[in-house]
């Protein structure tokens, strides 16, 4: 990519509002012609595409009242961005980095700590877009992390919700009630073999655990398998499941052990999904009795920053935890759902059926609804004792489930998920290529901060349909993350109106899950905004 040279800028006289702030700077033969959302008038400042949907005036307390109650009475969450400075910090200290970028990134670092991670109170939701205190329109590419399937307060989820609440908001699993026995046979019908049996739960988290515990008694076995830099959850059994350090506290966590991750980009056999398959053999030969409970693992690490196992792995994966004794688990909390475009669940694009399939987020476009989807053999195993959930499968969140289903079949929200982000994926891939070919512009993307340059490359561009990844690097050869320079181009994006998630280990990769009713124009905006 091309840079505008300090010389250019000063030439210019002083700096815009925009650039004091950090923003990228792009020759403009980068904006291109395809696309109607550049406002030339206003110094090619990305434009929203039209929307046909104003939110009423809101009456509520400001971002700054919320704030307060948030700090005084919430959850004292350690913020994202601090962690990734720490971690920006520690790759300072064991790499011979100059002292000119070393302290670019400390003034950045205080910057983001503050802006990238909140302070945007958001009010009202339509589709693809969200709406602030003041009416400000953003566009929405995270969906909640990848909750929001169907469209923010998608009409017909909304009155589903809503007639069901009129006439039964509880009545627990005790009961019968069609809401609860339709969607879970509307459920079974989307998965393969013989899933047919679905226990419903709250979350996500919830439902990896009740998938965990089946396992075990199921096969009379305590080891679980999982992945370097999955994630799976955040309670007892799932925290042990989760291998990223930074989700994980010093509390008892057993039977667990962390396979090799099958990563494409930074792993040690590439794309050859069979070798890195060979260290889950090693893990039960060396590790165990010999016998495993199961295998848990996403299809696409989510969390872990949008990465698609490699080819060949979950095969043959599955082949050596059956041949232990032990089920394979899908979880598909993120990657279900139609997510994938070219599948509804993340598990097909390997070629495998699992044992148990767990989901979450898109199940209910943003309603506290998970779910276990297992076979009768399978199932019956929790006959032996009472298994009870007060809120799981209640009337409101199945009705809204059921809802979700048909809104997806009767919208073709996976056609266009594969369709818009096929499109956004080829031009992010094109914009990695365009780096590589320049061979000597290594550092290839030059941010403008107030104190001089901060450098990127975009290292990978991975993921399907909807659920994308772009991982950025200062180096292409060593891959060293660019965790503080992707928080800014996060903050810089909010500030264009466009909202975007992060994730990976190192916190260095954007992870763009928005509303599968994205379209080819919000992908534009996207690109745009991102290259701006």
């Amino acid at each position: 990519m091309q840079r505008i040279f300090a010389e250019a800028v000063s030439a210019r006289g002083s700096l815009s509002l925009q650039q004091q702030r950090g923003c990228v700077l792009f020759s403009r033969k980068l904006v291109h012609s395809d696309t109607a959302l550049v406002d030339e008038d206003d110094g090619f400042i990305p434009k929203m595409p039209p929307f046909d949907y104003t939110p009423p005036p809101y009456t509520g307390p400001s971002a700054a009242e919320i704030m307060r109650k948030r700090q005084q009475h919430g959850n004292k969450m350690r913020s994202g961005a601090l962690y990734q400075v720490l971690a920006a910090e520690s790759l300072c200290s064991q790499k011979d980095i100059n002292s000119h970028r070393i302290h670019n990134l400390e003034r950045l670092a205080v910057m983001m700590i503050y802006n990238c991670c909140g302070q945007l109170n958001l009010v009202d939701g339509k589709m693809q877009y969200l709406f602030d205190e003041n009416g400000r329109r953003y566009l929405d590419a995270f969906g909640g992390i990848a909750t929001v399937c169907c469209g923010h307060c998608h009409p017909e989820v909304v009155d589903a919700i809503v007639n069901q609440t009129k006439r039964l908001q509880h009545s627990t699993v005790l009961y019968l009630n069609n809401a609860i026995a339709d969607f879970a046979e509307a459920l079974a019908s989307k998965l393969p073999g013989d899933l047919k049996v679905v226990f419903f739960t709250n979350s996500g988290t919830e439902a990896n655990e009740l998938a965990m515990m089946i396992a075990r008694l199921y096969t009379g076995c305590h080891d679980i398998i999982s992945l370097r830099n999955g994630y799976h959850g955040n309670a007892a059994a799932t925290m042990g499941a989760t291998a990223q350090c930074n989700y994980k506290f010093n509390v008892v966590q057993t039977g667990v052990h962390h396979a090799l991750n099958p990563d494409q980009y930074r792993g040690v056999f590439g794309s050859d999904g069979i070798k890195y398959a060979r260290d889950v053999e090693d893990l039960i030969a060396y590790g165990t009795c010999g016998r495993v409970a199961g295998f848990i693992a996403e299809a696409i690490q989510g969390v872990g920053g949008i990465l698609e196992l490699a080819p060949g792995y979950l095969p043959a994966v599955y082949g050596s935890i059956r041949k232990a004794g032990g089920l394979c688990i899908a979880d598909e909390v993120q990657s279900g759902f139609a997510r994938t475009g070219s599948h509804f669940w993340g598990f097909e694009a390997h070629g495998v059926v699992p044992d148990i399939v767990t989901m979450a987020k898109g199940i209910g476009n943003g309603i506290p609804i998970g779910a276990v989807v297992t076979t009768p053999t399978i199932a019956r195993v929790l006959t032996h004792r009472t298994y009870f959930n007060t809120f799981g499968g209640n009337p409101v969140c199945t009705a809204g489930g059921l809802a979700v289903l048909k809104v997806l079949e009767k919208d073709k929200l996976q056609q266009n998920a594969y369709s818009v982000g096929s499109y956004l994926k080829e031009r992010l891939t094109v914009l990695k290529e365009k780096h590589e070919s320049n061979s000597s512009d290594t550092l290839s993307v030059t941010f403008m901060a107030n104190s001089g340059f901060i450098d990127f490359v975009i290292g990978d561009v991975r993921g399907r349909g909807l659920m994308l990844g772009v991982e950025l690097v200062t180096d292409r050869v060593l891959k060293t993350p660019a965790n503080v320079e992707t928080l800014h181009i996060m903050d810089q994006m909010k500030e264009l109106g466009v909202l975007i998630g992060k994730g990976g280990f190192h916190g260095n990769v954007f992870r763009m899950t928005p509303p599968l009713c994205f379209t080819k124009e919000d992908a534009g905006l996207f690109f745009i905004s991102f290259i701006f």
